[in-house]
This record gives C-alpha cells, sequence and structure tokens, in this order.
C-alpha cells in the first residue's frame, strides 16, 4: 500500500521536465490574442453565466473560502478577481446596456491576458469551495474553466498542461505511454494471481484506469481489481477507453476534453456497460459524469460512479466483507473536492472507513467545506505552481496535526500526489495512502 521513495521522485522529475517538452505555443499577435479571447467569452455566455457575472456585491467572502488566499493573505489570490477579464468582456460585447459599458468599462489587453494565465492556472484548482460559499450563488468555478478555455483557444495555456492536453488529445497517451502500459500493468498483476480482464466482449461494468494508476500507484489499480475479482463482478478494462484522466478538460481545450471522453464512452457502449468506474481521479469524476455527457450531446447510457462511491455502496449493502485493521492508530480522510463538494461522495468512502474499523478522526473543516490539496486541476503538474502547493501543504498539514491524524487516506491520485510531495519536501512522516489499495488490502476471506 505504499509508494518507493524512489519512484515518486522519478515521477516528480518527470513531471518537472514537462515545461521543455511542451510543443511551441502557436504563435497569434497580440490582436489575435485578444479577438480569440473575446470570442471565446461571447460565444459561452449563456444566461446563467450573465447572471454570475452581474451579481457579485464584492463581500470578499470567496477570499476566505480559497485555500490561496488563506494560505497566503495575498488579495490578488482573491477568486472572483481571476473573473475580471471575462466578465470585462461580457460587460462590453453582451451586457443589455454594452453601448454604456463601452465607453466607462476599458477593453482587455493581451498583457493582461498573460498576467491572467497565472491567476487561472498556478492559483485555482477549481475546487468549488468560493462557489460554495459565495452567498449570490455564483459559479466561479466555473467561469474560471470558460476563462481557461479562452486563454487556451488564444495560445496562452500554461506551458504543462499543453503538453499534456496535446500529448493526449494527439496520440491518446500520457507520459509517452499508451495501452502497452496497460497490458503490462495488467501482465504483472496476473504474475500476482490477480486477474484483470482485458477487452472483454460484454461487461456489466467498464472499469476505468489512469496511466499514474499503471505505473506509480499500483496498489490503487491492484485494490481495484482484488475487490472487482472478490465482487465476482463483470468487469473489463478496455484498451481502447481506459484513460480516465482528462487533460483538455481541465487546460480548457474543448476539443481534446471531447476526444479522451469519446473514447471512454464508446468503449463502455461497445460492451454494453451498465455502470463506468472512475479509479482515484477527482477531476475524472464530473468530466465524464457531467461534462462527458454534454460532450456525447445526451444522456449517457450508463451510470458513471467513482471507485470509493462503489465500494461504499457495496460494504453497506453487505456484498463487500473486509477485515478490521489491527493497531490503524488514527486516521484522517481528506474529501477530494471534484468528487465531494462537486459529487456529493462523502458517506461512501467513511462507510469503507468504519467497515475497517479504524479511528476516523476528521480535520475540520470536512466533507463539502473541506479545503483543496492545492494540486487539483491540473496545478500538480505547473512547476512554478510549487511555492503556492507548499503554502497550501503547511494549511493542511496543520489540519491534519490538529486531528491526530497517524495516517491520512484518500481517494483522489492528485490530492495523493501533493500530499506525498509535501511530505516529503517537509520530512513529514505520516503515511499518506490510497482508500480503494487499503481495502484491496484487507478483504475477508
Amino acid at each position: 500500500m505504499t509508494v518507493s521513495e524512489e519512484a515518486f521522485e522519478q515521477f516528480r522529475a518527470g513531471v518537472g521536465m514537462l515545461s521543455e517538452m511542451a510543443p511551441p505555443a502557436t504563435e497569434r499577435t497580440d490582436e489575435e490574442r485578444v479577438r480569440i479571447f473575446k470570442n471565446t467569452v461571447i460565444k459561452k455566455i449563456m444566461p446563467h453565466e450573465a447572471m454570475d457575472l452581474e451579481t457579485c456585491v464584492h463581500c470578499g467572502m470567496c477570499a476566505e473560502a480559497c485555500h490561496y488566499y488563506v494560505a497566503t493573505e495575498d488579495p490578488k489570490y482573491t477568486p472572483i478577481r481571476k473573473l475580471e477579464l471575462t466578465r470585462r468582456v461580457y460587460q462590453r460585447e453582451v451586457s443589455p446596456n454594452r453601448w454604456l459599458r463601452r465607453l466607462l468599462t476599458r477593453d482587455i489587453t493581451a498583457q493582461e491576458l498573460e498576467a491572467w494565465q497565472e491567476l487561472v492556472y498556478d492559483s485555482c484548482t477549481e475546487c468549488g469551495r468560493c462557489s460554495l460559499i459565495c452567498p449570490m450563488g455564483i459559479h466561479i468555478a466555473e467561469m474560471v474553466a470558460l476563462t481557461r478555455e479562452g486563454l487556451a483557444n488564444a495560445s496562452l495555456a500554461v506551458d504543462e498542461q499543453r503538453a499534456m492536453s496535446h500529448e493526449q488529445g494527439q496520440r491518446g497517451t500520457m507520459f509517452g505511454m499508451g495501452s502497452d502500459s496497460l497490458v503490462q500493468a495488467a501482465q504483472v498483476l496476473k504474475q500476482k494471481g490477480i486477474d484483470v480482464p482485458l477487452d472483454q466482449p460484454q461487461a456489466e461494468i467498464l472499469v476505468v484506469t489512469s496511466v499514474i494508476e499503471m505505473t506509480l500507484f499500483t496498489d490503487a489499480l491492484e485494490g481495484t481489481a482484488k475487490i472487482m475479482n472478490k465482487l465476482g463482478c463483470s468487469w473489463t478494462v478496455s484498451t481502447c477507453g481506459y484513460e480516465a484522466a482528462n487533460f483538455g478538460y481541465m487546460a480548457g481545450y474543448s476539443g481534446y476534453h471531447r476526444a479522451a471522453a469519446m473514447r471512454v464512452i464508446e468503449a463502455a457502449i461497445a460492451v454494453g456497460a451498465k455502470t463506468v468506474i472512475i479509479p482515484e481521479c477527482g477531476h475524472s469524476y464530473p468530466a465524464l459524469r457531467w461534462d462527458g455527457a454534454a460532450a456525447y450531446g445526451k444522456p449517457l447510457p450508463f451510470e458513471v460512479v467513482a471507485i470509493s462511491e462503489f465500494i461504499g455502496r457495496e460494504i453497506k449493502a453487505g456484498n463487500l466483507k473486509v477485515n478490521k485493521i489491527p493497531a490503524a492508530g488514527k486516521v484522517t480522510y481528506h474529501d477530494p473536492c471534484k468528487l465531494g463538494r462537486v459529487g456529493g461522495v462523502f458517506d461512501e468512502p467513511r462507510e469503507a472507513l468504519q467497515a475497517l474499523g479504524v479511528d476516523l478522526s476528521e480535520v475540520s473543516p470536512n466533507r463539502a467545506q473541506s479545503y483543496c490539496c492545492g494540486g487539483g486541476a491540473g496545478n500538480f503538474l505547473i512547476r512554478r505552481a510549487a511555492p503556492l502547493r507548499a503554502k497550501v501543504w503547511e494549511l493542511k498539514r496543520g489540519q491534519f496535526e490538529d486531528a491526530g491524524a497517524d495516517r491520512v487516506v484518500t481517494s483522489c491520485a492528485s490530492c495523493r500526489i501533493n500530499f506525498m510531495a509535501g511530505a516529503a519536501d517537509t520530512h513529514w512522516e505520516k503515511p499518506i495512502e490510497s482508500l480503494v489499495a487499503l481495502v484491496g488490502a484487507n478483504l475477508a476471506d
């Protein structure tokens, strides 16, 4: 259930090289960048986005909700401020009184677009805590995603995210690895007596994984396979649609997002799956469950379930039995933002931990109010954002210590990566563990 220090540092070193591996951004003049950004915003603004951009009362509550603001106390990280350029485009080009707004509101510039790259990529994980706390109900995280799309279209996506998005979108690989890595991972597990049924012609459940699970967090993939086999499920993993991570979704490339989503959707339809199980990958849940349906153009013909959600359901139904973990100490569970705050998956992971008999000591705040790990929405890839992530780690570490945690459990690979990096850099020796790996390692006979 642990990842070797050597393997993790090799992974971090590889991530650190992504900016050098990014393909050159399309050369554009300043005028072209401004025009493309504006056109993206104008095309995407619908009535509810317009309401969001009209209703801010400047109360400042979103700042107190943001992990970056709380960790740094720098007002530039106030979430609503990150929408400023999008708001100005709306006011000047779309709003009902745009003729007046053009007189009173200055136009955006290419220099501002470049400056805003740091605000919407480096210092926002689209965690949704600001949206939750906003008394006016403004969907700030959703509007940040729109701003990212405008920047991506204007060739201003951050290098690391551009590298991953282009690789996945154009070649269908990640970190240079594709379906052959899945086959190799399945062979390794088979040597351990764990079957991973690949490319079955029919299956009730399609399990999707990620390159990170295949190469770094192999304990999570192993745990998933052991659980599915223990339950006797009709399941498969498709070499044509196995990757849950969707970097186009995170970076703002709508075409790449749709391509990645459709690989999974088409694989699920091909085998007749009634359920698609998402791995421990927070953003993959909304990327397929809701935004994937939007990319598909109609309701998905299957249910999308997170692996932690699936485990909790099966334990509660009495279908999955686990052994108590002796001398586990105090365990705290970190709620991944996209699974919890966005998807409502709170009780199911705790059902699993309760069944394992651990002494669950909650951090404060938790569940819907939980603070982000600081590395979501692809932020963990961005080298220059490391100092910000380190500050958020200090915030989270303090919460873990206040809870008296002997070990931290989560159900998101991005959270696990960020916490492990923070722990390594600050010599914090408490283990950061995977929920599915923990359950898989303690199945009852």
